[in-house]
This record gives C-alpha cells, structure tokens and sequence, in this order.
C-alpha cells in the first residue's frame, strides 16, 4: 500500500493498512482474495477492502490478473450481496492493466448489484 489509491487508503483509513498486514506478506495464494477493515466515514460504517489482484508492481508490465480481479469481485458479490459496493480503477493503474477489460469483468461479476466506479483524483 505503498503507491497509488492504496497509498491514499492507507494513510486515511489506517485500519485498512492494518487488515493488509495481518495477511501473509508476497504469498501468490492471495491473489483473487481480499481482506477488510470496518470504519466510520462521516459518521457512517464503511467496508474497505484489500482486493489481491496483483502478484507485483515493479518492472515492466502489465502485472494485473484478470482471473484473480474476477475471483474477487465473484467474492465480493457473495458477500455483500444487496448493498452498494463502489471501487476505483483497480489494476488499470500502477498494475497497467486495460480499464476496458477490468469493467466489463467486474460489470459480469457484479451483474444485478447496485455498484459504482469512483474515479480516485491524485
């Protein structure tokens, strides 16, 4: 959580940094997985989610893993079924991943659910 929105969601959400670390650091077995953190945001209970869906981000890319952001967002589906779910562009940012690709794997997954791209301003 070192760079891009996950840099953001760690210094303004430190429990979400927290949740990360209690997970098994560069374990591959994390990928499609996630971990989560409840918060108050103006006074309102807020999941955050840790999504695995990159294995690295140094070096030549690109680094998303289009199986494991499908894996998370079937999870995520199953989990929190019946609320509202927003996320930024995940895996089409420092992971290099294609947006085009990653929205219309997260708009399958999450068919039916009531979702939300946020669009993270830096």
């Amino acid at each position: 959580m070192g760079a891009g929105i996950a840099k953001t969601i760690k210094q303004v959400f430190p429990a979400a940094y927290q949740a990360d670390l209690a997970t098994v650091a560069g374990d591959r077995a994390k990928l499609g997985t996630y971990s989560t953190a409840r918060v108050e945001a103006e006074g309102r209970p807020l999941t955050i989610v840790n999504a695995y869906t990159q294995y690295q981000w140094r070096g030549p890319g690109p680094h998303a893993d289009y199986e494991a952001i499908r894996q998370v967002f079937r999870r995520l589906k199953q989990e929190f079924a019946g609320q509202r779910i927003a996320y930024p562009a995940i895996g089409a940012g420092l992971a290099g991943g294609d947006w085009a690709t990653i929205a219309a794997i997260i708009e399958e997954e999450l068919a039916g659910e009531h979702h939300v791209f946020v669009e993270w301003a830096k």
